[in-house]
């Protein structure tokens, strides 16, 4: 008798357990978004607290797979900044499956969206990054790598036990630019949270784009890639090189100023992040931030931003009216508390003051590759920021073993760009496409992104 009683109330408390789960997970249902065309697909979004003491809740929008999602991984996209938005970029820009059309009045669907492939899970991160924020004010002016890593994992954790079905479904964890660092810390921290809890996270591995990795090499790097696209002086290159210890986190005013020779009187008016494409020279319907990913040399934070860039080089604008709409933010389920700032690409406030780095993400590609995680690095190859030369210089350290070298492949018969798969790590270009692979060539990112969900080698015809 008294088995049975113990039975029950367990099987009572799984129950009010699911319901629970249920209930948060329907509030979070998006029914349609102003201006959004029909879609087949299910969408939710909303917050998750990730520390009650302080109110400090992220932000986050789901956008399952088109087709038999419950077979689908589930693929989570982190954009880099650091204090930009995974809602602004890679939902909106790259690899989510809607646009915002030029007057911020609606949306149109992208054909390329990674959502054809898998479930896709976009969160803004770290809290003062779009529509996540804290209570806590403080919080926006000592957050840094850290914290970031350890409430991503909360987030994670608490989000699964709303969305219990994705709970034993495999993990991929995606993203670009400084998410070169928000990426592997979270891995580490999933892979470490495994060994200690009894209810594990099915982490099976990452790919980065353009990535932030380590300070000396991938500035190095970027001096490098400078000089070798024609974009400095043979004078300005030797100095930089001669005078900059790139190591630091805080470069000397002798360097800091070369730098900023280099950018203002021998860069010209350029897009740094597709130094081949067009700048955004409209000033109209948009804000005045212009904030992106980080304009810096190339890891530690610089209060210079620039203007958007792309096939069409001003949709940043179109995101930050279409997100500040009342009506968006209702159907989101956003900015429930009341946010004292407009909602932003970008964070200069997180940006600015962010106040942990690691100097270097390699030591953590050993523990990925020790783990037995997939592990894939893209590089658009023209950008300037966090360019091909620096990724391929910061991993050149790991000193893997070559198992397949070094070869062209290739997207209906044309090259999408160059690949070399090594013991524990594949590396890929993308031929022509800037810092934000997805948003340049949507269409050979796709290709790309079904061979990493596959594990197999990029086609090599």
């Amino acid at each position: 008798m008294a088995k049975r009683q113990i039975f029950v109330s367990m099987v009572f408390v799984l129950l009010v357990g699911l319901v629970g789960a249920n209930e948060e997970e329907e509030a979070d249902r998006i029914l349609q978004l102003p201006g959004q065309p029909k879609v087949s697909f299910q969408h939710f979004s909303g917050y998750v607290t990730v520390n009650h003491a302080v109110g400090r809740a992220l932000f986050y929008w789901l956008t399952e797979a088109v087709h038999d999602p419950l077979s689908k991984p589930l693929v989570v996209w982190l954009n880099g900044g650091p204090g930009c938005s995974s809602v602004a970029y890679g939902a909106s820009e790259e690899i989510g499956p809607f646009r915002i059309n030029k007057t911020a009045s609606g949306l149109y669907l992208n054909k390329f969206s990674w959502n054809n492939v898998a479930n896709l899970l976009f969160l803004e991160t770290p809290a003062g990054v779009g529509f996540s924020y804290s209570n806590r004010t403080s919080d926006l002016l000592d957050t840094g790598d850290r914290r970031t890593a350890r409430d991503s994992l909360e987030f994670l954790i608490r989000w699964l036990d709303r969305f219990p079905r994705y709970k034993h479904r495999e993990v991929y964890l995606t993203g670009e630019s400084y998410a070169g660092h928000y990426v592997p810390q979270l891995a580490k921290e999933i892979m470490t949270y495994n060994i200690q809890s009894k209810q594990t996270i099915n982490l099976k591995g990452i790919m980065v784009g353009n990535a932030v990795t380590d300070n000396y090499y991938d500035n190095l790097g970027t001096v490098t890639y400078w000089w070798s696209h024609a974009m400095i002086s043979d004078k300005t290159y030797r100095q930089l090189v001669n005078t900059c210890d790139f190591k630091r986190q805080k470069e000397s005013d002798e360097c800091e100023s070369l730098y900023n020779y280099a950018v203002d009187q021998e860069f010209g008016y350029i897009d740094q992040y597709n130094i081949y494409g067009p700048r955004c020279n409209s000033t109209s319907g948009g804000t005045s931030t212009g904030t992106r990913h980080t304009m810096r040399l190339p890891h530690r934070p610089r209060p210079i931003f620039r203007q958007m860039s792309g096939y069409d080089p001003c949709t940043e604008k179109y995101a930050e009216i279409y997100y500040n709409r009342p009506d968006v933010q209702k159907a989101l389920h956003a900015n429930t508390t009341k946010i004292p700032y407009k909602w932003t690409a970008c964070s200069e406030v997180l940006n600015r003051n962010w106040n942990d780095t690691d100097a270097s993400i390699l030591p953590i590609y050993r523990e990925m590759i020790a783990g037995g995680l997939r592990i894939w690095v893209f590089s658009g190859d023209v950008d300037s920021v966090v360019p091909v030369t620096a990724t391929r210089y910061s991993l050149a350290q790991l000193k893997l073993e070559t198992t397949i070298p070094w070869y062209p492949w290739y997207v209906n018969k044309q090259v999408g760009g160059w690949t070399e798969v090594y013991k524990g790590l594949t590396f890929a270009t993308v031929r022509g496409a800037g810092h934000e692979v997805p948003l340049f060539k949507p269409r050979v990112a796709l290709e790309l992104f079904k061979s990493f969900i596959r594990g197999e080698p990029l086609p090599k015809s």
